[in-house]
């Protein structure tokens, strides 16, 4: 067994099982306490609830309360290992909302792969949470799964595998191009990968300006053209292209940005070789990417490289978005996760990832300076104004979008963000179990 496989498997057993706990927020010592914490006084709040239920908000946890929602059926890079085997993975999950974002969670594993069933269970669980984070559901379970609960219910919903990956990955892409001096609209841009995350990307990023006759993508059938039938669904079918292409190779000639959402290996060096002067390349297949940063370079010394991994300049992680997000959206009361609310993370990522970075998000990564540049394009996962930035640009969207039930002061919220951000880093500071 090797030394790292068991430092994880001792991480999760060690002291308290697992990774999270519920802890209580109010004070149960005395006979006081437990007539309010329980009957009778609970009852007090059961009555104002029963005659309005936004007080739900007010009176327990329900506001500040996400449930990480999976089946099992498309786990990281493990495929479909069942909803019991993914638990360390939301459990993991409940641990960055809480870190980042000082969101509480509850993990619910959901032992079926029928999407209605799936559906029903969120629907059913409407009452206990203020938002639901969807997590690893194959495709194109995922998309039914996520459209239906948005247009059925009135809290925030959002499946991470898909949108944070484009929101973050948006990011890195506006920084990118300012940096080889490129207009989006003018880019050609090639996606290797046409699961839950290639089609949001695709999705988000023909928002964010490129144009859809310079987009093309590619799954392991070859690019997806207007005709194909083979391994074709709805999905697929609105990013089909007129287009006489049919191999990744022939794709990438020329192109201007690629972006892996897909296998290790799946992009050899030498494709790299005919991509346009000062390509992009996100190779974001995880644990290993489509390409290695070193054979990338060794292809392009020109190449702006980013990753799915901690070890490489330019990660690209989902931790930027969701805290933060439903930080956001939970600090509203929004009804929804909209599609200006993801716009506002790419945004105002890429615009934080200029900024001049703090001394203690270079000694977290062990550098002397970080500066926005082709090894800079996107700010790092500890960097403490992620939570200030982007919550506040969620916020901001939420309300300007109407999907706000809660309207808040900005300039009010921005300081209430700030001040937690460096509570949230003190905790970090001094708890040898924070993350």
């Amino acid at each position: 067994m090797s030394s790292f496989k068991q430092e994880a498997l001792d991480y999760h057993r060690r002291g308290r099982k697992g990774k999270i706990e519920v802890i209580a927020t109010k004070p149960c010592r005395t006979q006081l306490d437990l007539s309010l914490a329980y009957t009778p006084g609970v009852a007090e709040p059961c009555r104002e609830i029963a005659r309005s239920s936004e007080l739900s908000f007010e009176y327990t946890a329900r506001g500040n309360l996400v449930a990480v929602v999976s089946n099992g059926t498309r786990v990281l890079g493990l495929g479909n290992i069942g909803a019991l085997a993914g638990k360390p993975v939301m459990e993991g999950k409940g641990v960055l909302f809480k870190r980042f974002a000082d969101v509480d969670v509850f993990d619910l594993e959901v032992d079926s792969e029928k999407p209605e069933e799936l559906i029903r269970f969120c629907q059913l669980l409407e009452p206990t949470v203020g938002g639901i984070n969807l997590e690893d559901i194959k495709t194109p379970d995922c998309f039914l799964v996520e459209d239906t609960l948005r247009n059925t219910l009135s809290i925030p919903v959002m499946h991470d595998d898909q949108h944070g990956t484009a929101m973050v990955s948006g990011a890195a892409l506006l920084g990118a191009l300012e940096i080889v001096g490129k207009r989006i609209e003018q880019v050609r841009v090639v996606f290797v990968g046409a699961g839950a995350a290639g089609l949001a990307c695709a999705q988000h990023y023909l928002r964010l300006g490129v144009q859809p006759e310079r987009m093309l993508m590619v799954d392991t059938k070859g690019v997806l053209y207007a005709g194909r039938r083979e391994g074709m669904n709805a999905y697929k079918q609105q990013f089909a292209r007129p287009t006489e292409l049919r191999t990744l190779t022939e794709a990438l000639r020329n192109a201007d940005v690629l972006v892996g959402l897909s296998a290790k290996g799946t992009v050899a060096p030498d494709m790299l070789k005919a991509m346009a002067p000062r390509p992009i390349v996100f190779a974001l297949a995880n644990p290993d990417p489509e390409v290695s940063p070193e054979d990338a370079r060794a292809a392009r010394q020109d190449v702006i490289m980013a990753t799915g991994r901690s070890d490489y300049p330019n990660q690209v992680n989902n931790v930027l978005g969701f805290p933060f997000v439903f930080r956001g959206a939970l600090d509203v009361r929004a009804k929804a996760i909209n599609e200006e609310m993801k716009l506002a993370v790419t945004h105002a990522l890429a615009a934080l990832a200029k900024e001049e970075v703090p001394d203690s998000v270079c000694k977290a990564y062990g550098v002397s300076k970080l500066q926005f540049g082709p090894d800079y394009i996107v700010p790092k996962p500890f960097d403490p104004r992620a939570l200030l930035w982007v919550s506040s640009a969620v916020a901001r969207a939420a309300m300007q979008s109407g999907v706000a039930r809660q309207p808040i002061d900005l300039e009010q919220y921005r300081r209430q963000l700030d001040e937690l951000g460096k509570r949230l880093q003190g905790l970090e500071d001094t708890d040898p179990a924070a993350c």
